[in-house]
């Protein structure tokens, strides 16, 4: 007999996005455009809100995609975003929603019930979870169940960037075969099997975002970059170019090039732009954007670069230096680590942060928050080169061919430290938050500011202090070790780990113990917990904490 047809289901739980004092926006995808598709909320689920529906643009799968279905080559996802913005929230107390689609056979599916609430006002006691660089690590679901069942469901999340891999596959968002894609993990549907010493475990992540909002930047692995209808997804997302560069081949001036091309020729957010609703700039639109939340005034910036290979291979775009291979084919170059986005003294961000941080907004906010993606202090991979523009110097022989490719990044010109550093600590900001190295270390500054990289969520890349030392290329002045930009790491000063000679590490740096920090706003505190995943019975620690 023929086996029915299985009953459509909706690609994602509903989260929840961009609250205001009255109001929240419900989201949530399908895989089908449908018929209708509809929130409804209230203490009897009496009250319903229409969604308006989008089809996203650039998702798509390739034959490197581990889904349940096999594709050959690339190939064109159908996803749907529904949107529905519920108003008239004129108490704080958490109501009752679901969200249902119905499909164009007329089946109807919903999802379980969920609860939400307008932003809080000032006053409000909130925790909020401090976040980044799931990107589908293999402890990312272990590390949200147990933010959960330590401090329970906490009142937004802020996520610094690198929520997936690739950000046009499709299935990093909603339903990897491994069991542990972004939307899952944070609404506890997860099925992720991981490996210790002494047994195996499945962690499913948490019912989170169903119930809080999230707040997130951009990292590296939401830019994406030149458009093909060939080539892999990993190739594409490798081969972001300077958006100078790409007009420059075009034979036009900047200015002149549709944005359009410019985005297919160089690099886009696009998907990550689509998936999210959140603030918006008037320079930046959801690139970058402030918004108060209860007693803080949280600014996100968009401050992260292409990622390249420090000590490349023959075929591979490199950090310090182009190979070999690519000296004849200039449209072929990688263009050392570029920045995507300027923060220089003088850029459209830098001066649409200076008016933010004299608003009254964040003047007036009890806690003033900046949170982006890459590390100012770190002790972390990606502390150096500094970051800046990578200057080119072409050698050249005697018939001028050219003899090699080099990318200085002068640490005179490092535009966190020149630029973002000192005016971020003039007005009194009491945390910065980001991510990118993959560890937990903290750095606090002589004008008060704490700087915070909690990123240990999946797993690490290793921390650099004593024997242990990052790639220098030959003749560079950079730190192979410690944090370059000034600041000693801290100690954590409750519970830290120890070396093999007994003596308290500044990090945690791990592939087995996970990382999750709490800010509490009653408090005013930063609690960092760890899990050691290797003993799956054992309790959650709070390693450190600090005062704002």
């Amino acid at each position: 007999p023929n086996s029915p047809i299985p009953k459509p289901q909706l690609l994602s739980d509903p989260f929840l996005q961009l609250p205001t004092e009255t109001s929240v926006r419900v989201v949530w995808f399908t895989e089908f455009v449908g018929t209708h598709h509809l929130v409804e909320y209230g203490h009897k689920l009496e009250k319903t809100v229409i969604a308006s529906t989008t089809e996203l643009s650039r998702l798509r799968e390739d034959q490197d995609s581990t889904t349940t279905n096999i594709y050959q080559q690339l190939t064109k996802r159908p996803v749907y975003r529904h949107e529905a913005e519920v108003k008239g929230l004129n108490s704080p107390a958490r109501l009752p929603y679901r969200v249902i689609s119905s499909d164009l056979d007329g089946n109807s599916i919903s999802s379980k019930i969920f609860t939400l609430a307008p932003k809080p006002k000032p006053g409000t006691s909130l925790k909020i979870l401090l976040t980044s660089d799931h990107q589908l690590k293999p402890m990312t679901t272990a590390n949200l169940e147990k933010v959960v069942e330590t401090v329970g469901l906490p009142d937004a999340i802020f996520f610094a960037g690198d929520l997936v891999n690739n950000p046009d596959r499709a299935s990093e968002w909603f339903d990897d075969r491994q069991g542990n894609s972004f939307f899952p993990s944070l609404q506890g549907r997860a099925e992720y099997e991981l490996l210790s010493e002494n047994t195996n475990t499945i962690y499913r992540g948490a019912e989170l975002i169903q119930h809080t909002p999230i707040y997130t930047a951009i990292g590296n692995h939401e830019v994406m970059g030149r458009f093909s209808p060939e080539n892999s997804l990993e190739d594409q997302f490798d081969d972001a170019y300077p958006r100078a560069a790409a007009a420059q081949i075009s034979g036009k001036s900047l200015d002149e090039v549709p944005l359009e091309w410019l985005k297919n020729n160089s690099f886009n957010t696009d998907s990550y732009e689509e998936i999210f609703s959140l603030p918006e700039s008037d320079s930046g639109g959801k690139k970058y954007y402030a918004v108060s939340f209860g007693d803080l005034r949280l600014v996100v910036l968009f401050i992260t670069l292409i990622w390249r290979e420090p000590n490349p291979d023959s075929d591979e775009k490199g950090r310090y230096y182009e190979t070999e291979k690519y000296f004849s084919k200039q449209i072929n170059w990688g263009y050392g680590q570029h920045i995507f986005e300027p923060i220089v003294k003088g850029s459209e961000q830098y001066s649409w942060l200076e008016k933010e941080i004299n608003s009254p907004e964040f003047q007036q906010a009890k806690y003033k928050v900046v949170m982006f993606h890459h590390p100012p202090h770190t002790l972390g991979h990606e502390a150096i080169p500094p970051y800046t523009d990578p200057i080119p110097k072409i050698e050249r022989n005697s018939d001028h061919t050219i003899k090699a490719i080099r990318y200085e990044y002068p640490p005179e010109a490092d535009y966190l430290i020149r630029d973002l550093v000192p005016l971020l600590e003039s007005v009194g900001t009491q945390l910065v938050f980001y991510g990118h190295s993959h560890l937990w270390n903290r750095f606090l500054s002589p004008a008060g500011t704490n700087y915070l990289e909690a990123s240990n969520v999946g797993n690490s890349y290793g921390a650099y202090l004593g024997e242990n030392k990052r790639f220098v290329p030959e003749g560079a002045d950079y730190a192979a070790t410690g944090n370059p930009n000034g600041l000693a790491p801290i100690v954590p000063n409750l519970t830290p780990l120890l070396s093999a000679e007994g003596q308290p590490l500044p990090y945690i740096a791990s592939n087995e113990i996970t990382v999750f920090a709490i800010l509490d706003t009653e408090k005013g505190m930063v609690s960092s917990y760890y899990f050691d995943t290797n003993f799956p019975n054992s309790e959650v620690v709070k390693f450190d904490e600090f005062k704002l």
